[in-house]
């Protein structure tokens, strides 16, 4: 188990020193902010949606590395998705952080299980799904984890 939680770590870590899908995007249609009180995570989410599909997500802000890291592996994880399985992603990936049972593969998003364990870091893992969920509805205020 110690090998694998190993392995977990290095990609969370990798994922923060070189976040995938970071920077600005002047083509998205669909953008959300969201802000963690609590440690201070401030990010932008920028979606390209055609036809009901996640072309492109990527992300710009700042924040710890369990925040930085989910970001960056939520928007490897949405390009092609549907509207409707990102909703699906985010119902499944909320349940591994709390703990819950999960009844979706999450693929890679599964390296961030260990949150559960740690109840004030599920906020900075989970600030980029409610992110999304802002920008798929198309709201327009920001997102707190408060």
């Amino acid at each position: 188990m110690s090998d694998l939680r190993d392995l977990y770590q290095e990609v969370i870590f990798d994922h923060n020193r070189h976040p995938r899908n970071f920077g600005p995007f002047p083509e998205a249609n669909r953008h959300a902010d969201g802000f963690n009180p609590l440690c201070g995570d401030r990010l932008t989410l920028h979606l390209r949606v055609e036809g009901g599909v996640i072309r492109e997500a990527r992300f710009e802000g700042a924040g710890c590395a369990i925040s930085t890291a989910s970001a960056s592996l939520m928007t490897e994880a949405l390009k092609g998705k549907t509207e409707a399985e990102a909703a699906v992603l985010f119902e499944g990936f909320h349940h591994m952080v709390m703990g819950e049972p999960v009844t979706v593969d999450l693929g890679k998003l599964s390296v961030l299980a260990g949150v559960s364990e740690f109840p004030a870091r599920v906020k900075c893992a989970s600030l980029a799904w409610h992110t999304l969920n802002a920008a798929l509805k198309n709201e327009s205020n920001p997102v707190s984890t408060e």
